[in-house]
């Protein structure tokens, strides 16, 4: 198993907060703010701490926005499909899960998990193969977020997406010739299909979703970033859920 160096406050105090940070790498200038908490947060968990100057901290974060700070963790432990399904059982509302087709860019990846976590969604399922992995530059989108949801991977969505069915899932695919996502019940078990950025979802996958739902926009606009799309719909979701137990 690989080590990867987490930069970016959030994602750095997450990790930390969870047990996985190995050693910390902070800016020999910069002690203001959130780094006082990291600072505080290591001392007492007893993690090792370097103070370095910034070039270092540019060199370990790749030219990533390091905010002053890295941690050096292992590699980020995937969950098995099985694991979403077993915690998503005991959700009151049912389970929601957001499945990514082919997102090909990290950073959308853990815009993605930011959004979903905040949206009380069980876990997200990606492909193994030719899609974004959990990197650093998901941890830092996501804020950290992706430490504290469940990521599993797959190698064919066509195939999770019917063995979610016989758990009682509903499938929708977010698609431009879509009813519109406000006026689709989104109650109960249901999981989110958010394609590539660029040709949307795959054909085989669009067809095995239950049915389709679409963002309105305007005509001189057919488009949204990924993760800004998933964002709407993971948060209509919610909105759904929550009314539905009021």
């Amino acid at each position: 198993m690989k080590d990867m160096y987490i930069y970016g406050r959030n994602a750095v105090i997450e990790v930390i907060k969870d047990g996985r940070a190995k050693k910390l790498y902070l800016s020999s200038r910069d002690m203001e703010g959130s780094i006082n908490k990291i600072y505080a947060l290591a001392r007492e968990k007893k993690i090792p701490l370097t103070k370095v100057d910034g070039k270092k901290l540019d060199e370990l974060a790749e030219g990533g926005r390091h905010q002053g700070v890295i941690a050096l963790v292992n590699d980020f432990e995937y969950a098995e499909l099985d694991d979403i399904l077993k915690e998503a059982s005991s959700v009151k509302g049912g389970g929601k899960i957001l499945i990514l087709d082919g997102i090909q860019d990290s950073h959308n990846l853990g815009a993605c998990a930011r959004s979903a976590y905040a949206a009380g969604f069980t876990g997200i399922i990606i492909q193994k193969h030719r899609s974004a992995q959990v990197n650093e530059g998901a941890y830092k989108a996501s804020a950290g977020a992706i430490e504290n949801i469940k990521v599993a991977r797959v190698t064919n969505i066509s195939k999770t997406i019917e063995i979610l069915k016989k758990e009682n899932y509903w499938i929708y695919g977010l698609d431009m010739e879509g009813e519109k996502y406000y006026k689709t019940d989104l109650r109960g078990n249901i999981a989110l299909v958010v394609g590539n950025e660029a040709k949307g979802i795959s054909d085989n996958i669009l067809k095995a979703c239950d049915g389709k739902i679409s963002i309105p926009m305007t005509k001189s606009f057919d488009s949204l970033n990924a993760s800004c799309a998933a964002s709407i719909v993971v948060f209509e979701v919610q909105r759904q859920c929550i009314e539905d137990t009021i």
